[in-house]
């Protein structure tokens, strides 16, 4: 997992190449991605990083068959583009929702590396775009799918040209070595700790997939959650209280800040840390690295790789295998 940490700025160049020729043209009035765990962070990732950018809406569908956005419009299948998004290709909700797509005639697309998703896009002789399957875990290969991605709604003519460079950038300018103490101190203040992650609304997707990094890495209970929303109702958890069961001290939790965001949010971040200090829990503030918002995205992610990897290692797991998500598949086909 280390070596996979260290090699995944690679992944954004090896991602558009894979996708270059893949792609529908249409008038489309909007995005289905339908994926599921580590194949629906690239639509997540998605709307944080290219919401300005975006010429239509972007629904992202973690189910069985098609949303209701979708078949609203049923008679009219060309005006919403489907990207099924599955790292093994055979997520059963994820097959199922590209089945509807083509009985009904939506342009869809796949992206996996095999399975019976590419089985299902051959068969029809409908596009499909195939990474490689180096990473072990749908979610060490974001990377992979998320450039992908981009470069596949680029050839559909819903992303602008110029996107791709951003893209390709981030295999120069992400430098994972340079965060992995960092995530060795966190890992050291989070043993017997619940992590809780905040972030601002324009980026909780990264809030959403750090929250998913323990939970999937470190074997933990984590949490997740976006300001303002957050100071109107989750933030009362932390209220201080002598005869309270469940005490605060059992969370940690960790703002994360881009500091140029709004004024109002920072001050709100602030003012959440101290409250969250006086209720008698840890929280730490940081401040998301890197010059663009695709770097503190990023980068950020980054910083939680190293941390819940480290933490697994203290903790004494596996990072990499998720036995009770493979134990659930197994019972569930029985």
């Amino acid at each position: 997992m280390k070596q996979i940490i260290l090699n995944s700025p690679k992944q954004f160049k090896v991602g558009v190449e894979k996708a270059k020729d893949i792609g529908i043209r249409g008038d489309f009035e909007n995005i289905v991605i339908c994926g599921l765990g580590g194949s629906a962070m690239p639509g997540i990732l998605l709307q944080d990083a290219f919401s300005e950018d975006l010429k239509i809406p972007v629904f992202i569908h973690r189910s069985y068959a098609l949303p209701a956005v979708a078949l609203a419009k049923v008679g009219l299948a060309s005006k919403s583009l489907i990207v099924c998004i599955s790292f093994s290709g055979n997520t059963e909700e994820t097959l199922s929702s590209y089945k509807e797509a083509e009985e009904k005639g939506f342009s869809v697309i796949a992206l996996t590396t095999g399975g019976k998703l590419a089985e299902m896009a051959q068969q029809n002789s409908l596009p499909y775009c195939l990474i490689p399957n180096d990473c072990l875990q749908p979610r060490f290969g974001t990377g992979y799918l998320f450039s992908a991605l981009i470069k596949i709604l680029i050839n559909s003519g819903l992303l602008d040209q110029k996107v791709e460079n951003k893209i390709l950038s981030l295999k120069e300018s992400l430098r994972p070595a340079t965060f992995e103490k960092k995530g060795q101190e966190l890992a050291k203040k989070l043993m017997g700790k619940t992590p809780v992650v905040y972030s601002s609304n324009n980026y909780k997707s990264i809030a959403r997939i750090s929250k998913i990094k323990f939970n999937e890495n470190s074997k933990i209970m984590a949490f997740w959650n976006y300001f303002p929303e957050l100071n109107h109702n989750e933030m009362a958890g932390f209220t201080k209280a002598k005869n309270k069961k469940q005490k605060a001290n059992s969370f940690y939790a960790i703002i994360l800040k881009d500091t140029t965001e709004n004024p109002k949010i920072i001050k709100r971040m602030e003012l959440t840390a101290e409250l969250i200090k006086e209720a008698g829990a840890d929280v730490e503030i940081i401040e998301m690295p890197g010059k663009t918002r695709l770097e503190k995205m990023f980068n950020t992610l980054l910083i939680f790789d190293w941390t819940s990897y480290y933490l697994a290692l203290a903790l004494g797991v596996d990072p990499i295998s998720v036995p009770i998500v493979e134990d659930f598949k197994k019972r569930l086909v029985n």
